[in-house]
């Protein structure tokens, strides 16, 4: 089971946020550095274990590179990139989980975890308030338009009509001959025949049998 971190006063997650831009970096986050910046109400100490959970400071409370990062000006990309790392098991169930409903991420979180429901509800609130201070990139890029893994299938190309080419021996270039044949309607069949075998032994190149 996931230990979520959470605080009692999720409300005080932004400003908080604003004041670490704005203020030096301390040496260690504790509660007297809390209180040197106003936060004096005894629940106000459990906003440090949330900057832990998402790796600003670290386990001892000293301040992380994200931090640094975070001061900068991308710091809603840096913050973003925080949550998702701090709720893995949260982004493996919901890959968009700072875009779930409440009612989703009270579902993980009850299943995730030995916490009571005032417990959960503060859960949320917190990722919550956190979400809305960061920025995240897509989650899925549109994917590429994949092409068949088969032959691909072209229209094929208009061509002019060709009269078929005789048969050529050898290589060369081709010669194209139009003919034009005045047949008498005297003459025979035999005639006829003859004209047509003259024509394919000396235009063709074929040979009588």
């Amino acid at each position: 089971m996931v230990d979520y971190a959470y605080t009692t006063v999720p409300g005080k997650i932004k400003p908080l946020l604003d004041k670490i831009r704005a203020v030096g970096i301390p040496k260690k986050v504790s509660g007297s550095w809390l209180k040197s910046l106003g936060y004096t109400s005894s629940n106000d100490g459990t906003l440090i274990s949330v900057l832990k959970f998402v790796g600003l400071v670290d386990q001892s409370g000293v301040p992380t590179s994200t931090w640094n990062s975070y001061r900068g000006a991308k710091h809603r990309a840096v913050l973003g990139q925080a949550i998702r790392t701090g709720y893995a098991e949260l982004y493996a169930f919901y890959p968009d989980a700072h875009a779930r409903a409440n009612t989703e991420l009270t579902h993980v979180f009850s299943t995730s975890s030995s916490a009571g429901a005032q417990a959960i509800a503060k859960t949320v609130a917190t990722f919550k308030a956190l979400v809305e201070e960061a920025e995240f990139s897509p989650e899925a890029e549109p994917a590429a338009t994949s092409l068949p893994s088969g032959p691909l299938h072209t229209a094929p190309a208009a061509s002019s009509p060709q009269v078929p080419s005789p048969p050529k021996e050898g290589t060369g270039p081709e010669v194209h001959i139009d003919i034009q044949i005045h047949i008498s309607p005297e003459s025979s069949a035999q005639q006829i025949d003859k004209i047509f075998e003259s024509m394919s032994k000396h235009l063709y190149g074929r040979k009588d049998d």
